[in-house]
């Protein structure tokens, strides 16, 4: 009977997935079959302890996350839970052997967003490494389905591209972040004095890791490549339209991709797949 529990579960993820992020499901659509359920998995892992720092301001947080880190533990040793959630999550760990210490980043890295407002070069890094970079190498346990050599070959960009999309994430959302939830990511950036030289450092260090990335997505296997491509895709787009913004109109509103462009990013997607391009 355990069969319909995790039926339900992963529907669940699946459902939490498309409901927060249509590009992140676009994405996923164009995966291989076989791996779209695990994907959504660690989906719907990720968002939830994102919207336990984000959204529940009415509730204790930190004790919501401290909850949350254990009943995953339980999860994951017990190999069931009755969260739908984490039931889901706990397969995907233990069938493709994620590390522990990924999630342990990770879960990091959402606790350091109740504690810590501002950040140096170093707490930077760290915050990244848990909060994108962590996710990133989970998805590539799946993607590489236990091949230890391959998932050791793409590591790096796999770390690459985790942090690319979390520093766009935290350019585009640079206003939200600061005025509603007090936040600063970027390393001794005074909010107030944000302008054009500090906004093209910013987006030449994001040049750099884009450029990075599309070798290891070129690398991937053929079942998450194209996939991985359309969110790299989408991310660039949003990345050059943010170029595009004056510093102080990023300061006031959420840049966006409309979605006939991101429908017109998909069909270039799979026109390039087909043409064996990418």
């Amino acid at each position: 009977m355990k069969k319909i529990f995790d039926e339900v579960s992963l529907k669940c993820s699946e459902i939490t997935t498309k409901h927060y992020s249509t590009s992140f499901s676009l994405g996923i659509k164009l995966l291989d079959k076989k791996i779209h359920n695990p994907i959504y998995s660690i989906y719907g892992f990720v968002r939830l302890a994102d919207e336990i720092v984000d959204s529940f301001h009415d509730f204790e947080k930190m004790e919501l996350l401290n909850e949350f880190k254990e009943d995953t533990i339980a999860a994951i040793e017990k190999r069931i839970s009755l969260n739908p959630i984490l039931n889901s999550f706990q397969e995907v760990v233990n069938k493709y052997n994620i590390e522990w210490e990924h999630i342990q980043n990770f879960l990091s890295s959402m606790e350091c967003d109740l504690n810590q407002k501002k950040h140096d070069e170093d707490s930077y890094k760290e915050y990244i490494k848990g909060s994108a970079e962590a996710v990133g190498l989970m998805c590539l346990r799946v993607f590489c389905n236990n091949n230890n050599q391959l998932y050791n070959d793409l590591e790096k960009y796999a770390i690459c591209l985790g942090s690319v999309f979390q520093k766009v994430n935290f350019i585009r959302d640079i206003s939200a972040d600061y005025n509603v939830l007090k936040r600063v990511y970027f390393p001794q950036l005074n909010i107030n004095e944000f302008n054009e030289e500090e906004k093209n450092k910013i987006e030449d260090d994001i040049e750099k890791e884009f450029s990075l990335a599309l070798i290891g997505i070129k690398k991937l296997p053929k079942s998450a490549k194209k996939g991985v491509f359309l969110a790299y895709s989408y991310y660039y787009s949003l990345f050059k339209k943010i170029k595009r913004t004056p510093a102080n109109k990023i300061m006031t509103k959420r840049i966006r991709i409309p979605n006939l462009t991101k429908f017109l990013i998909l069909v270039k997607v799979q026109i390039l797949s087909s043409l064996r391009l990418i």
